[in-house]
Formats: C-alpha cells, sequence, structure tokens
C-alpha cells in the first residue's frame, strides 16, 4: 500500500512538473530573454554586445555631425556678419549724414544737391523776382450737373503771349479733342478728355453754389501759355463756353486767372531765367525757388560733416575688428571650423586688403585709402586709428574722405569704389551660390543630408542585429530552461525514491 500511494504521488508529482515544464517551453519570449533559463540578463548582454558592434560607426557619424554643424554656423555667422556690416555702412550713406550739407539763410529758395554729385563749398547770393508760373484758365459760366456740355471738338494750342497779349503758337500739332453725346453729359469727362490728350494742358472740375466749373492749367513757363477752339458739333451748343484766347473784346469762354511766366532771378548778381522754379546746376547743386525775395536775397552756404565722418570711422574700425575676430576663429588653421574652407579664407583675404583698397579713383594726390587717412593695421591684423593723422586728413581733404563714404549705386549698392559699395561686394561674393560661403552652406547641407541618410542605415542595421540576438539567445534560454525542468523533475524523484526507502 505504501508503495503504491507513493507511485501515485510520484506520478502527480510527475504529471505537474510535465505541465508546468510545458508551460514554460511554450512562452518562453520575454521570461527567456530576461535570463529566466540561465539566470543571465541577456537584454542588458544583447545591448551591450550590439552597442559595441557599432561603437566605431556610431562614433564617427556622431563627430561627423557635430563637425558640420559646427561649420554651417559658422558660415551663417560669416554671411550675416558681413552683410550686417555691408548694410549698416550703406544706410548709414544713404542718409546723406556724412555728405557735405547746404543750408539756406531764408525760405525763399532751398539749395539740395543732385543724386551722386559732390559739392565741398557752396557760397551763394540768390534773389527771387517772379516764380515761373503755369497759365490757369477757368470757365466763366457754370454748367449744370443734369446738361449737357455740348458735343463736338476742342482744339488745343501751345504758345507764349507777348507783353501786348498776344499770343503767338509755337507750331506743335495738337490732334483736336473730340467730345461725344455721351461724353458731353459730363463736365468731368470732358476734363478727364483733356488731360488723357497729353498735350500739355490738365483740366479739373470745381463746384460751387452755382454750380461746376472747368479749370484748366498748363505746366510752368512762359512758353506754355495755351488756347481753346472749341467747335460744336451741327445741332449742339454750349461747347464754345471752353474757349480760351487772348482776345481783349471776348466776352464768353474761359477766362485766364493766371498767366504763363518764368522765374526771373539772379545767383551773385548775374540775372537768370527759368521756365521752372527747380534748376539743377552743374556743379550738381539744385536749386527750388519758393517765393520772392523781399527782405534782401538769400545766402546758400555748404558745411562738412566733420564729427559724422570722424565717428563713421571709428565706427567702422570697431565693425571691422569684430568681422575680423569672427573670421579668425573660423579660419583658425587648427581649431576653426572653416579652416579648409576656400570661400571663407577669401573673404578674409578681402578684409585684409581693405585699407590698402583705393576707394576713390582720384589722381589728384588727395587720400585714396583707409590707411592714408589715420586707419593703421596692428600686429594681429585689427585696425586702429590715429586721431591725429585722421583730424588732419578731414581739414585738409574733407572732399577725399567724404568720397571714400559714399553711397555705392546700382539695384544692389555694390557699383562705386567707395567704402560702402566695396563692402556691399565682398558680401554679395560671400552670399554667392557658386564661389561664396553661400556654396560653402549649399555643399554643407548636402553632406548633412547624406551623413542623415548613413545613420538612418546604421540604425536599421542595430536593430536588424539587435532582434536577430535576442532571438539566438531566447532559444538558447529555451533550451537550458528545458534542461533544468528535467534535472528538477529527476532531483524530485530521487528524494522521493530515497525517502520511500
Amino acid at each position: 500500500m505504501a508503495i503504491t500511494t507513493t507511485s501515485a504521488t510520484a506520478s502527480a508529482t510527475t504529471a505537474k512538473t510535465s505541465t508546468t515544464t510545458t508551460s514554460k517551453a511554450t512562452t518562453p519570449n520575454l521570461a527567456n530573454a530576461l535570463g529566466a533559463g540561465s539566470g543571465v540578463d541577456t537584454t542588458a548582454l544583447v545591448k551591450s554586445l550590439v552597442d559595441a558592434q557599432f561603437a566605431n560607426r556610431n562614433a564617427r557619424l556622431t563627430r561627423q555631425a557635430e563637425t558640420l554643424t559646427a561649420q554651417v554656423s559658422a558660415v551663417s555667422e560669416l554671411k550675416s556678419g558681413i552683410t550686417e556690416f555691408a548694410t549698416a555702412l550703406t544706410a548709414l550713406a544713404e542718409s546723406g549724414g556724412l555728405t557735405t550739407q547746404l543750408s539756406s539763410s531764408g525760405p525763399a529758395v532751398k539749395a539740395s544737391l543732385t543724386s551722386g554729385a559732390k559739392v565741398t563749398s557752396l557760397n551763394a547770393s540768390v534773389s527771387v523776382a517772379r516764380l515761373a508760373s503755369p497759365q490757369v484758365a477757368v470757365t466763366k459760366e457754370s454748367f449744370s450737373t443734369t446738361g449737357s456740355v455740348g458735343s463736338g471738338t476742342i482744339q488745343l494750342q501751345l504758345g507764349s503771349v507777348d507783353a501786348n497779349g498776344k499770343f503767338t503758337s509755337n507750331g506743335t500739332a495738337i490732334p483736336a479733342i473730340t467730345i461725344t453725346a455721351s461724353d458731353a453729359m459730363s463736365l468731368q469727362k470732358v476734363a478727364d478728355k483733356i488731360t488723357a490728350a497729353k498735350a500739355g494742358v490738365t483740366a479739373s472740375v470745381v463746384t460751387d453754389a452755382n454750380g461746376q466749373r472747368l479749370v484748366m492749367r498748363s505746366t510752368d513757363g512762359a512758353n506754355q501759355a495755351f488756347t481753346v477752339t472749341a467747335t460744336n458739333d451741327s445741332g449742339s451748343t454750349g461747347l464754345e463756353r471752353l474757349n480760351v484766347d487772348f482776345d481783349s473784346n471776348t466776352t464768353d469762354g474761359a477766362e485766364v486767372v493766371t498767366r504763363a511766366g518764368n522765374a526771373v532771378f539772379s545767383v551773385d548778381g548775374v540775372p537768370m531765367v527759368s521756365a521752372s522754379n527747380t534748376i539743377t546746376g552743374a556743379d550738381g547743386v539744385k536749386l527750388e525757388l519758393k517765393a520772392v525775395t523781399t527782405d534782401g536775397p538769400v545766402t546758400l552756404s555748404s558745411s562738412t560733416p566733420t564729427d559724422a565722418l570722424k565717428e563713421a570711422v571709428n565706427n567702422v574700425v570697431a565693425a571691422y575688428n569684430q568681422m575680423l575676430t569672427s573670421v579668425n576663429k573660423a579660419t583658425d588653421p587648427i581649431t576653426g571650423d572653416l579652416r579648409a574652407d576656400p570661400a571663407a579664407m577669401a573673404m578674409k583675404r578681402s578684409l585684409q586688403k581693405l585699407t590698402l583698397t583705393d576707394l576713390t579713383g582720384a589722381k589728384d594726390g588727395s587720400p585714396t585709402t583707409l590707411a592714408s587717412i589715420g586707419i593703421a593695421t596692428n600686429n594681429d591684423g585689427s585696425l586702429r586709428v590715429d586721431a591725429k593723422m585722421l583730424s588732419s586728413a578731414l581739414a585738409n581733404n574733407p572732399g577725399a574722405v567724404e568720397a571714400m563714404f559714399a553711397a555705392g549705386t546700382g539695384s544692389d549698392g555694390t557699383t562705386g569704389s567707395s567704402l560702402p559699395a566695396t563692402l556691399n561686394r565682398i558680401a554679395a561674393t560671400a552670399k554667392s551660390t557658386t564661389l561664396g560661403l553661400g556654396a560653402s552652406d549649399k555643399r554643407y547641407a548636402g553632406l548633412q543630408a547624406d551623413l542623415a541618410k548613413e545613420q538612418a542605415k546604421v540604425a536599421e542595421q542595430t536593430e536588424v542585429t539587435s532582434t536577430r540576438m535576442t532571438q539566438q539567445f531566447a532559444a538558447s534560454e529555451a533550451r537550458v530552461a528545458a534542461y533544468k525542468a528535467r534535472q528538477t523533475f529527476m532531483e524530485n524523484q530521487i528524494k522521493m525514491w530515497t525517502r520511500s526507502e
């Protein structure tokens, strides 16, 4: 009986052990991956093995990524730095604060410089006896806002009027203006037709309590007098109210309220006449006649912006030194991120030549370079200002210093030999996507894209290797677990047999 009971117990134990073993064998993934069979942390082991296998490649790719990021950042810093430098100086030059300023002792005459003109000294007196004026004619009769003006044609003639009031045509052929019945329904449409003819006369409509009237105006100048001859269509009347002539016996039509005339003025006592109130001299000085002078002539003078130029020179030196620091850091032969970049090196060479670059093109012996007005180069390449030499240049050759800081011309401000134009050219070259830092930027961006693909490939290979090793260790763990289950079963059997004896 005792033996039978022992056998039953052993069978039950065997069945339980078999059931347990079967259960573990069918679900090995998680438990075995965690080393349930061998007791080894296979997850950590797999990770260590995979990391070790790809360590060198990942380290290389990380170093390349960091290098490219630093290069892109350095390129961006240099491009923005030189652009800001050039833009700031151009804005200052274009503001007029670095050019000779013209002033007037009275409001009757305004003096200014034409674009690109350079005047180092101005001292003149101007008297204005008469301003240039247009001819202005206004219809004597008011027009109803609902009635027809009258259809037909309007013939304009331009010319001059002598002292006796006689009009003389200048012979310019002006096509007749046709006023249709539709046009005649609105005085504004008639005005628009006259203006649209572009014959030297513009028209507008004024309205008061009595209705509408037509105002016709020419441009300034004694030769801009005009006559208007209206011809009504058959069966139509009223267009003759627009007539303008100089016959003293005429009672209808329009009245000439302002005669066309030239400006009469004198400069330093020399009589002059102009058809316009704006006169541009050969030396680039533009005069605007604003009113007749009644309290004596207006004195025109000039002043050199010595203090502004001195401040600009010091600001340029400070900005240059700041820019050079960035360039030197980027191109340092040992630590520079752009030490092998040809565009960065080219920009550095351009900046280093700046103090010896001819900025005026003058051949009269006046200063033409920054070095010649007191900007010296230190041993480390940075610049300093020789205050005494700069003051001497401003005192003896203010025009030359002013020319160095003249704004560049052209759509991008790169035309000319001045400092702003030169810096704009350096900035434009730096931004070039063919040879400049713009090209470097594109190249580094391309390398970053290639690197990203390689990193993605390594990540994929890492995942595949990790999966393969995990599966291999899982299978191994399953076998170890099975062996351990058998060992446990046999140990249990031996223990029961031993106890039964």
